[in-house]
């Protein structure tokens, strides 16, 4: 049986974890969408290596300090902001505004571990252009799924393997990272937390070389998450289903 990660390269052969055989030349670029994560903020840019060379914090409209600690915290963070509520316009807005050559996205409520992070770059070192975080490839896990939030990624999952043919291990993790030459064929176009999905399916439809990384997902520190598991499985759902009907065609690569 095939791993999780030789199941969804779309082309080549790739090891994301294996180890690089040299120091990486490429410039790193760390994405993360805010909105009121002050009691988060903190813990998670002190997660990031030091050898990123640049994070860009998307703040949407917070009415917190989010933005204050982000600066304080970490003085030549980059920060945008954007009028548009969610987090796909957060995406869409901080992809673009990173300078990187690879774009890794990370979220702020302090459930993704910023040591994770060498392993996306290895993965791009070793081929992949599209690296998807996954809480059930082997050595991941998590702290804060539910039963039913597990079994809604499952059926998400069969859903992309029927109407796309591609087999993720994990569907509705947001931890993904990107080159940034490659970021257009994603065409980030819905606002919402359905755009995840939408990311992974024009990914895998854009003919990008695809590796996984397992990640654990930690319980949020402060706060709520403002994701509905019936709400956004809906809109997943009807994501899936419009990229089936329009026929969606990205330019391959």
């Amino acid at each position: 049986m095939k791993t999780a990660t030789e199941e969804v390269v779309s082309t080549g052969s790739l090891n994301p974890r294996a180890s690089r055989s040299a120091v990486s030349t490429a410039t790193v670029s760390v994405v993360i969408p805010t909105l009121n994560e002050a009691g988060n903020i903190p813990y998670v840019l002190n997660t990031i290596p030091s050898w990123v060379q640049e994070v860009v914090v998307v703040d949407g409209r917070s009415t917190d300090d989010t933005e204050r600690i982000a600066r304080l915290l970490h003085p030549g963070v980059k920060v945008v902001h954007e009028l548009t509520p969610g987090k796909g316009a957060a995406l869409k807005t901080g992809l673009y505004a990173a300078s990187g050559d690879y774009l890794i996205v990370m979220d702020a409520d302090g459930s993704m571990d910023g040591l994770r992070l060498a392993e996306f770059r290895d993965a791009m070192d070793n081929g992949a252009q599209f690296v998807k975080g996954s809480r059930f490839a082997d050595g991941g896990g998590s702290a804060d799924i539910t039963r039913v939030r597990a079994l809604g990624d499952a059926g998400i999952r069969l859903l992309l393997r029927i109407f796309f043919g591609a087999r993720y291990s994990d569907a509705t993790y947001g931890y993904f990272a990107v080159r940034a030459d490659c970021r257009d064929h994603l065409n980030i176009d819905t606002n919402g937390f359905e755009s995840e999905i939408l990311i992974v399916i024009r990914a895998y439809r854009s003919g990008l070389r695809i590796a996984e990384v397992p990640c654990f997902e930690a319980n949020r520190i402060h706060g709520e998450s403002n994701l509905s598991a019936i709400k956004d499985g809906i809109k997943i759902a009807l994501i899936i289903v419009r990229e089936k009907v329009r026929g969606y065609r990205a330019v391959t690569v």
